[in-house]
Formats: C-alpha cells, sequence, structure tokens
C-alpha cells in the first residue's frame, strides 16, 4: 500500500497554491494524500508568522496531527520555518523543518519516516532564496490560486515577509499562460492571482523584464476561463492603466483588495508605506468611476506604535467617508527583527482590541451597504462545491455572497440569477431565472 500524506494550511492564498504544488510532489513519489482528519503517515503543516496567533495556531495543529496518528512523520514548511525553525523543532512531535530556500525539495528530504528525538532543520539564509517555483492550488473545483510572483523588495517596518520569502520574483509570462491553459482544460472557471506583492510583477534575477499589466494582458486572451480575479495589489502598483484594462476585460472581474493598512498619513509614514492616502482616494475613484458595482476590499491594521486615538479617529473617519466594500482588520503585533518594534509609543492591548472592534462593526456596515446597492440586479454567479443544511454559496463578479437551496448540477456552474434580499446571516439570497433571464 502507498504511504498517506495529509496537509494543513495557515495563512494566505499564496501558501494554499504552494501546498497543492507540495502535494502533486508527493503524489508523483507515490503517495496518496488523505483529509487531514484520517490516519496519515505523514502531515505538512504549511505556516505564515504574519501574527503570533498564526504562531500559535502551528502548535496546535501539530498536536491535532498526532492526536489522528502518534506515530506520523511531522514537517513544518512556510514563513514560520524560515523564521524561527529552532523555535519550531523544539515543538513536542515535529521531526523536520523546512526554510524557504527548501521547502520544494521536500520529498528527497524525507527519505525515512522514522520518528527521532530531535528534529531535523534544513534552513538557508533567506538570502538563498533566489528560485521562483510555479504553483496554484487544485481541489477546489470552481477556482484556483494561481502564483504569479514571491517575495517583496519592500521594507515596510511592521512586516517579515522579506524575511521568510526573499526578494521580488517572478514567473515568466508564457509559463503563466500556458499553466492558465491547462488551469482552463482541467474544467477550473476561476483564477486568483496570487503573489506576495503581485504588482511588483516583472523582476527576473534582480532585472524587471516585464509589467503586471503585461501580464494581465496576456491572461486576458486564455480561452476557457470565465473569470479571473486579483487578489490583492498595492495602491502606488494598481496604475489607471490597469484599473482601465478591468474595466473594459470580459475575464477580470470588479473586484480590488488593495491594502491601505493606515488612513493616517503619519502612521503611513511610520511604517514606511510607499504612498499617502490621498493616492489612495484617487485609485478609489479611479475605480468607481469606471466601474460603480466594483468591490473594494481594504487592509488596515490598527494599534501601530504611535498611533494615538487622534490618528485612529482619522482613518475611522476616513474610512467611514470612502466607497469601500469591506475590510480586512488586523491587529498589530510585535514581530522580531522588524523596526516597529522598537519604535516608541505601544498602544495598549485593550485599546488595540476596542479599535479591531470598531472597524470590524465599520466593515459590515460597509458591506451590507455595498450589498444594499446590488439589490434587483442581475448577475452572473459561480456556485461553489461546499454545502451545508441544504444551501449552497457562490459569488458574483463584483465578490458578493449568494445563497441559494443545493443543487448538485449547479456546482460549477455559472447560473444568471436576480439578487434579492439580504439574508440575516449577511449572504444575497437570489432569485434563479436561468431559463427566462436576458441581461
Amino acid at each position: 500500500m502507498n504511504k498517506k500524506v495529509a496537509f494543513y494550511t495557515l495563512g494566505c492564498k499564496l501558501n494554499y497554491s504552494e501546498t497543492s504544488t507540495i502535494g502533486r510532489q508527493f503524489n508523483q513519489a507515490g503517495f496518496d494524500t488523505v483529509d487531514f482528519t484520517d490516519t496519515a503517515d505523514v502531515y505538512i503543516i504549511n505556516t505564515c508568522s504574519v501574527t503570533d496567533n498564526a504562531d500559535k495556531k502551528c502548535r496546535k495543529v501539530v498536536k491535532e496531527a498526532l492526536k489522528h496518528s502518534p506515530n506520523a512523520y511531522v514537517t513544518i514548511v512556510g514563513c514560520y520555518a524560515q523564521l524561527k525553525p529552532q523555535e519550531i523543532a523544539n515543538i513536542e512531535g515535529v521531526d523536520m523543518v523546512l526554510g524557504a530556500a527548501e521547502k520544494f525539495r521536500i520529498v528527497e528530504f524525507i527519505s525515512d519516516l522514522t520518528k527521532s528525538p530531535k528534529a531535523v532543520i534544513h534552513n538557508s539564509p533567506i538570502a538563498e532564496a533566489t528560485q521562483f517555483v510555479a504553483s496554484h492550488s487544485f481541489g477546489d473545483r470552481t477556482r484556483t490560486f494561481l502564483k504569479v510572483q514571491d517575495g517583496c523588495d519592500y521594507s515596510c517596518t511592521f512586516c517579515t515577509i522579506p524575511l521568510a520569502r526573499g526578494e521580488s520574483r517572478s514567473d515568466t509570462i508564457e509559463n503563466i499562460v500556458q499553466q492558465a491553459e491547462e488551469i482552463a482544460a482541467s474544467g477550473i472557471k476561476e483564477i486568483v492571482l496570487t503573489g506576495v506583492n503581485i504588482g511588483d510583477f516583472g523582476l527576473r534575477d534582480g532585472k524587471r523584464e516585464d509589467k503586471f499589466l503585461d501580464l494581465v494582458k496576456a491572461l486576458d486572451k486564455v480561452e476557457g476561463i470565465n473569470r479571473i480575479r486579483i487578489s490583492s495589489i498595492e495602491p502606488n502598483l494598481l496604475t489607471n492603466e490597469i484599473i482601465e484594462f478591468v474595466a473594459q476585460s470580459d475575464r477580470f472581474v470588479p473586484h480590488f483588495h488593495i491594502p491601505l493598512q493606515s488612513g493616517s498619513d503619519k502612521i503611513l509614514g511610520l511604517m514606511r508605506r510607499r504612498y499617502k492616502r490621498d493616492l489612495y482616494v484617487d485609485r478609489v475613484n479611479t475605480i468607481k468611476t469606471l466601474m460603480p458595482d466594483c468591490c473594494i476590499g481594504v487592509d488596515v491594521i490598527v494599534g501601530f506604535p504611535g498611533e494615538t486615538r487622534e490618528d485612529f479617529i482619522d482613518t475611522y473617519n476616513f474610512l467611514n467617508e470612502l466607497n469601500i466594500s469591506y475590510l480586512h482588520v488586523f491587529t498589530y503585533s510585535e514581530r522580531e527583527n522588524t523596526p516597529a518594534i522598537d519604535m516608541e509609543g505601544a498602544v495598549p492591548g485593550s485599546q488595540r482590541a476596542d479599535r479591531s472592534k470598531m472597524l470590524h462593526i465599520l466593515s459590515e456596515k460597509k458591506r451590507r451597504a455595498f450589498y444594499e446597492t446590488q439589490i434587483g440586479k442581475y448577475e452572473d454567479v459561480l456556485f461553489e462545491a461546499d454545502h451545508k443544511e441544504g444551501y449552497m454559496h457562490g459569488f458574483t463578479k463584483n465578490y458578493v455572497k449568494v445563497k441559494a437551496k443545493y443543487d448538485p448540477v449547479m456546482v460549477n456552474e455559472i447560473k444568471a440569477v436576480k439578487l434579492d434580499a439580504i439574508l440575516p446571516d449577511g449572504d444575497m439570497s437570489v432569485i434563479e431565472a436561468v431559463e427566462l433571464l436576458k441581461h
């Protein structure tokens, strides 16, 4: 019988794409992939290290793996594994830790599944993580996360990602288009472009060979893919040309996720962000002028060192007045080897929590307001496989989450619907009119 391997992914869409690629390597080596809750011979945990909470989750997942299979071989990869390999090696039950330059060689490192008292560490300096390894997720029948870029050359004072993933580097447009064509041939309807800083696409061996707009234009010509979604892009790299192209594209959807982090120019300066808030306003206004129904998501950090109550209120009012659709709120947490950890003006934990709560409430208000503008409109919805209590979900092009009665025939199908009303759980109910609707 083949050995069994199970995976658990923490963190971002990029991690999910890379976990799938590692999974395919194991399959090619003769392993069978099983669910994490099944008994496996090997458990691979792909970690994040954006917050302390992600580190704690890693420990918990290791314990859960060993509950299912006490003698299993446990390997940790990902950002946490690059940043704190020895800390992970000390977790009871961990057998091997692989850094950023080693994680895609995992199969060759796992030659013996015998557990030993001391974990093995393979972790090179991050400067050696210079190779771009193509990756895309597989297993979700409706969409795939396609990695187009890795690493980051920015130096935001709160961020450990450059330390965990190395310098910015990209795949070639030719390779990405080929992957997109293969994804289309598999029957998947939607591609989500992902990376650490995808707007910085085009760097290879330290030289810029292409721009992100060049990639967007090339992918727009790929037949068989109905939707292409841009996962997240820095406001200073989201050019008017990109916005204008998406506005007229049949494949790229009207949905942008644009990190802001703070609505205070003072705090943006302390964070070493590469824009002021006026530029952010300009980007949002340009998008909404060309695509009034476009969904715009925003990343925000609360409790950054030096953020006074007045600074936070400045951010709150800025977001409240901005024509955006939802927020992803992050509570600042101290990270080793970042400039922010030594900054003055630490915000007490209770204030960080209060500010986070206020922005979560604002996010729900913004999301509902956006959904209300969509009621009565006719949209195409891509329905997903997951279903619960007789209902299934799907998303419109502009990222409105809809709920409908479960029908297996509708899974991975794009169906025309009329958006009807906002349900108590926050989802949108729909009136299905697949045959009769003309729009």
